[in-house]
């Protein structure tokens, strides 16, 4: 079992930089790492994941540039930096684990979900 705490979240002016943390505990040997969004009525997207390692990076097209996932392992914590937050940037984020290769952009396959953390962009 994984259990992933999310934070870091808030209100922020478009422009504007967040950093959200996930701190993982339990069983997080060989898992990658995700981060996911879901706008209200949308369906959940992918952002960022990151190897077990930390080596390996895979990024949406919508944030590539903007964004940098990395990884702790000392404290179990992964992050992810956006910078030049858009309005439509605004969603809840959602930290995931799963033995799944860091190119899976689909929720599905991944098996631990945290609880999520609102972002919202003003204009």
């Amino acid at each position: 079992q994984v259990q992933l705490v999310e934070s870091g979240g808030g209100l922020v002016q478009a422009g504007g930089s967040l950093r959200l943390s996930c701190a993982a505990s339990g069983r997080t040997f060989s898992t990658a790492m995700g981060w996911f969004r879901q706008a209200p009525g949308k369906e959940r997207e992918f952002v960022a994941s990151i190897s077990w390692s930390g080596g390996s990076t895979y990024y949406a097209d919508s944030v590539k540039g903007r964004g940098t996932i990395s990884r702790d392992k000392a404290k179990n914590t992964v992050y992810l930096q956006m910078n030049s937050l858009k309005p439509e940037d605004t969603a809840v984020y959602y930290c995931a684990a799963g033995r799944v290769p860091v190119t899976t952009t689909l929720a599905k396959p991944y098996d631990y979900w945290g609880q999520g953390t609102q972002v919202t962009v003003s204009s």
